[in-house]
């Protein structure tokens, strides 16, 4: 059975930081491209950040140069790091398999200011 597990969420201040984890389960985690989404209630789920099976990056706009996503095959995670959080940043991010159906349950961000 495949598994996409998140954890990492919390509340920050505005200006902080939190790094989220995905661990995948029940299938060859070395050759999927992973990303991570988020949503607000209401609102469509936004795209944030994918990575590739070899590690090639790519970020929304809204993001780039304060979000880092990353792998590793061993632990079989994908991570986001996340750095400089703004209210507006709140929201329930997702890890996905990408090109799939397949995702996690969410954690929530919440940041205050």
């Amino acid at each position: 059975q495949v598994q996409l597990v998140e954890s990492g969420g919390g509340s920050v201040q505005a200006g902080g930081s939190l790094r989220l984890s995905c661990v995948v389960s029940g299938i060859n985690f070395r050759v999927l491209p992973m990303g991570w989404h988020r949503q607000v209630p209401g609102k469509e789920r936004d795209l944030v950040a994918t990575i590739t099976y070899d590690a090639r990056t790519n970020y929304a706009d809204f993001v780039k140069g304060r979000f880092t996503i990353s792998r590793d095959k061993d632990k079989k995670a994908v991570y986001l790091q996340m750095n400089f959080l703004d209210p507006e940043d709140t929201a329930v991010y997702y890890c996905q398999i990408e090109e799939t159906d397949r995702w996690g349950q969410g954690t929530q961000v919440t940041v205050s200011s």
